[in-house]
């Protein structure tokens, strides 16, 4: 086709029949003839057979025109000649040089109407052309004729207007430069006005204007005159943006934000507003600071100026550290409520222009004011947590550089609370947990912290040891959240709320944070300590009942008080009951239960002793540090187990240890063993031979566990040597000592029942007040530390109430004679023949005793109320006491018979039925111990042997008397040898 094409082009535009003809000779041998042509067509040729014939043809011949097609073949042409070969090998080429010609003809008669269509276009085109020259050719002469029509006076007349309008334009000019010269002055009235935005506004016309104009000589001066102005504008705009930091007022600001908007520089004007906002932190502390320093220097010294700011912080005294502090606070507070009211200022921009931008469109000023606004808003959000960061460095420095350790604890828990307070707004401020603030603050704590511990373990022991043990009469109402202490505890607040600021800020502000609260007016920490004496504490009872007409008309008649002030009878409680007398009460039933009523209900006043109130006041004031300050927890919490590990250990040394002489050393058994430091004698040892024990082992762990990790022994002086150092030392305290002022070798106030009541439920009341925080303890400990806690409870806390077994044992150990019933038992004659109706007359005497028991424990009711649980311990430790003296007394029988016997059990009922009228314990303890024991001299030798297996509660003694008394006459030698063997085989593991 390409060589088809470039022949064509050669010849010009001739008919395919023309063209044809005008071919080179050679190329005259490949395209067959007219007629050839016409043989083609007539010829029936298959199509794939032609295209196969085509296909067939030599890459070479397609290779380029210049290709010699007759020098090819030539060349191909073999040595030797064959013609026959050369015959074929020229009819394949004819076939193949026919295939192509048809080929040809065949794309030639197809693309003939295409080629005469273009023909006929291209001619077409010739003849606008010729037209075109026509009218171009008529043109130029008929402008030339209009050339020729004008005169000298028209091109003259139209000059001088062209002068006139330059003129006019020129007048305009003077005029606007004339205007320009004269805006100065009122760019600095504006300026004094503070209205930038519209300063800035005028100045930029002016020089939009001043351009305009700037091809005359006098506007260069005045255009470098308005840029002068206009960075004067920039400066006071610079400095009214600063004054936002300390004081946000919205119209001022909205005038500077304008301003900076006309002058495109938005992002400039936050960049220097955080500028402005770190100095004004720094300004602001320093001053404050200073400030103090130099009214507590005292003199003009100019040397503090110079001072950088922590150095300065440790210039502040005790005395103005607090003060110092709250102004510190309240200056921080104020430069924070600035940039949160920025924030909320851009907040409410973005909702007013969000819709109108999307409105707008996409115009390039509308996607500019967008991109403003993101990087405002990034940088604001971004700003919080550097402006908090710079806020806890300030704080920090200044809370660093005092030693509080000798703090009143009052002003200790102020600072705690001033900071508590900041850190929550650090926390509205921007979520900041400000753990700068709370590591310094915990430093300070912890070291405050273990000083203040130390002095107040020194206290408790000061009380203890000057503790008479009296009742301390508090309301029947009494509770700890009564108590100044624990009134955080009843605000429904934050833990960092104090109790002060919450009662001023809880009522008004509802859910509202404190940038809400105080946005307006106000400051969260001016109400630190307004109303810190306002709160008074009513929980002590002036005497006996409390306030009730008739209530103290019956006191009055009854203790003759009348000259009694009658404001002091307003609050009375019985002290006996803790309750307020029904008003049907009759005077002879007071007076009754003023004698002998020790078994009271539940709704009674509390037992407590003033140090027992001392050391809940110290466990709320505890409370309220780790409440404030959670880092240090876990460091409160121990020291608070010190607290009751002392007040429980001084209980007991002072009342649960029996170093009193014993009643008589006949009651020892075989096998007679001590408590943890205590010398066990008398009937003690009728319990623990037993396997009933005195102290449980839990206490007995509580007990060693105390003594050897808080108490000082070497200080005390129970022990010699030196085994701790010194650092352990410090970290414990003496055994305390009880007053001599108490007694308890009386045995007319049963040794000192009273005090040991007081103390032993006092202890129990404590625990009772540890147990209803425990839940409030546990939300506050750290969740690794929490099975401290919970052992604590577990091995400390729930062990109070057993100390009463030891405590009260001590009593009922000396108020009974029980060795005088011994004595009167072994004169009984028990191997008598006929049964007797009388019980023995030792039976009597240990009734009166019981008796007398009771009757002095309603002597001791009319000094303390004896609970409940109390005279239960009481009566049993003292039932049981006699029960087993009981079976001792038969143990040691030499001799008897089975009416003997029956007399035993005589003796036993009538004891039990005068017994039950004197108490309401039921069961009687130990009462099947008693009865066993006698009815087991009925046995016969397999059944006691199997007994002696079964019952080891008795003694090795006891068991003995059996085989040898009740089967000695029964029995031979071997059998009783072998049941004794028995005995001593069940007594071996005791040992």
């Amino acid at each position: 086709m390409q060589k088809i094409k470039s022949l064509m082009a050669r010849q010009g535009m001739k008919s395919p029949q023309e063209s044809m003809s005008d071919l080179s000779p050679v190329e005259n041998l490949r395209i067959p003839s007219k007629e050839e042509l016409r043989e083609l067509r007539e010829q029936p040729i298959d199509p794939q057979a032609e295209q196969e014939m085509i296909e067939s043809i030599a890459e070479v011949y397609y290779s380029c025109d210049s290709f010699d097609m007759v020098k090819h073949e030539l060349e191909k042409l073999p040595p030797e000649l064959d013609l026959q070969e050369l015959e074929d090998h020229r009819d394949t080429l004819k076939k193949q040089q026919a295939a192509v010609s048809k080929k040809v003809a065949d794309l030639i008669l197809e693309k003939q109407p295409a080629y005469v269509k273009e023909l006929e276009r291209v001619t077409a085109l010739q003849t606008n052309l010729q037209l075109a020259a026509v009218i171009c050719t008529n043109a130029r002469r008929q402008l030339g004729v209009s050339k020729e029509g004008f005169t000298e006076a028209s091109l003259g007349l139209l000059a001088n207007q062209r002068k006139r309008q330059l003129l006019t334009g020129l007048l305009k000019s003077l005029r606007t430069i004339k205007t320009l010269q004269r805006t100065d002055v009122r760019l600095s009235e504006m300026l004094e006005e503070e209205d930038y935005p519209g300063a800035i506004q005028l100045c930029l016309e002016c020089q939009k204007a001043a351009s305009t104009f700037k091809h005359y000589s006098c506007i260069s001066e005045l255009n470098s005159k308005l840029q002068d102005t206009l960075e004067q504008i920039e400066e006071q705009l610079d400095v009214a943006l600063s004054k936002t930091c300390k004081h946000f007022d919205v119209s001022h600001y909205t005038k500077v934000q304008l301003a900076y908007t006309l002058l495109g520089k938005t992002q400039t004007a936050m960049d220097q507003l955080h500028m402005h906002f770190t100095q004004a932190i720094h300004n602001t502390v320093f001053q404050v600071v200073l400030g103090y320093v130099e009214l507590c220097a005292g003199n003009a010294d100019t040397k503090f100026q110079k001072m950088q700011y922590k150095d300065l912080c440790t210039h502040i005294t005790p005395d103005s550290y607090i003060p110092c502090l709250t102004d510190l606070c309240k200056a921080l507070w104020e430069v924070m409520l600035s940039y949160h009211s920025t924030m909320q200022w851009h907040e409410e921009l973005d909702n007013k222009e969000g819709p109108a931008t999307q409105d707008g469109g996409a115009s390039a000023g509308a996607d500019e004011s967008v991109v403003d606004r993101s990087y405002v808003k990034k940088k604001l959000e971004h700003g919080l947590t550097r402006i908090w960061q710079d806020v806890q460095l300030k704080v920090k420095a200044y809370i660093l550089g005092t030693d509080m350790s000798n703090f009143k604890y009052d002003d200790f828990i102020v600072v705690l609370d001033v900071i508590s307070r900041l850190m929550q707004v650090g926390e509205e401020f921007c979520g900041s947990r400000s753990e700068v603030l709370q590591e310094s603050i915990k430093r300070q704590s912890v070291n405050y912290f273990r000083n203040y511990h130390r002095a107040r373990l020194e206290e408790l022991r000061m009380f203890l040891e000057n503790e008479t043990w009296e009742l301390c009469p508090v309301k029947s109402n009494f509770s700890i959240a009564q108590l100044h202490e624990f009134k955080f505890m009843g605000q429904c607040r934050s833990p960092s709320l104090s109790p002060s600021r919450q009662a001023g800020t809880g009522a008004a502000g509802g859910d509202l944070s404190l940038f809400q609260q105080f946005l307006l007016e106000g400051n969260p920490f001016e109400m630190h300590i307004e109303n810190k004496e306002e709160e008074t504490e009513d929980v002590l009872a002036s005497n006996g009942y409390e306030s009730d007409e008739l209530e103290k008309n019956v006191f009055q008649d009854y203790d003759s008080d009348s000259d009694v002030p009658e404001e002091l009878k307003q609050d009375y409680v019985d002290e006996q009951t803790g309750d307020a007398p029904l008003k049907s009460v009759s005077r002879e039933t007071m007076r009754s239960h003023k004698k002998s009523d020790y078994s009271l209900n539940k709704g009674t006043a509390p037992i407590l002793t003033n140090t027992t109130l001392n050391v809940i006041r110290l466990l709320g004031k505890y409370m309220q540090m780790m409440n404030i300050l959670k880092p240090i927890a876990f460091d409160v919490i121990h020291c608070v187990s010190q607290l009751f590990d002392y007040y429980l250990y001084a209980v007991y040394t002072f009342f649960g240890r029996n170093d009193m002489p014993a009643p008589s050393p006949s009651l020892l058994s075989q096998s007679g063993r001590e408590t943890v430091g205590a010398r066990v004698v008398g009937p003690a040892c009728l319990y623990e031979s037993s396997g009933l024990g005195l102290i449980s082992s839990r206490l007995r762990t509580t007990l060693n566990r105390i003594q050897e990790n808080l108490i000082d022994m070497e200080s005390s002086g129970e022990s010699a040597g030196v085994h701790g150092q010194v650092e352990d030392r410090k970290e414990k305290v003496p055994t305390p000592h009880l007053s001599q002022l108490v007694v308890l070798t009386k045995s007319g106030t049963l040794y000192g029942l009273a005090q040991r009541v007081v103390a032993t439920e006092s202890l129990v009341f404590l625990a009772e007040q540890f147990d209803s925080l425990q839940a409030h303890l546990d939300s506050m400990m750290p969740a690794v530390k929490k099975p401290f806690l919970q052992q604590f409870y577990s091995q400390t806390v729930s062990t109070a109430s057993e100390l009463r077994k030891p405590i009260y044992w001590i009593v009922a150990a000396k108020a009974i004679d029980y060795e005088q019933m011994l004595l009167m038992m072994s004169g009984v004659k028990w191997d008598i023949r006929e049964i007797m109706s009388q019980h023995n007359v030792y039976v009597d005497i240990l009734l009166k005793e019981f008796e007398q028991f009771n009757a002095q424990l309603g002597d001791v009711s009319s000094q303390v109320r004896i609970p409940l649980a109390v005279s239960n311990v009481l009566w049993e430790h003292c039932i049981r006491l006699a029960n087993r003296t009981l079976v001792e007394g038969y143990a040691n029988v030499k001799k008897c018979s089975n009416e003997g016997r029956a007399l035993m059990q005589l003796d036993f009922q009538q004891f039990l039925m005068k017994l039950e009228r004197l108490t309401d314990l039921r069961p009687v303890p130990d009462k099947e111990f008693v009865e066993t024991y006698i009815k087991a001299y009925y046995l016969t030798e397999n059944d006691m042997e199997q007994f002696i297996k079964n019952h080891r509660e008795y003694s090795m003694k006891q068991l003995a008397n059996l085989v040898n008394v009740c089967l000695g006459s029964h029995i031979n030698k071997k059998a009783r040898q072998k049941l004794l063997s028995a005995i001593d085989d069940i007594d071996r593991p005791k040992r």
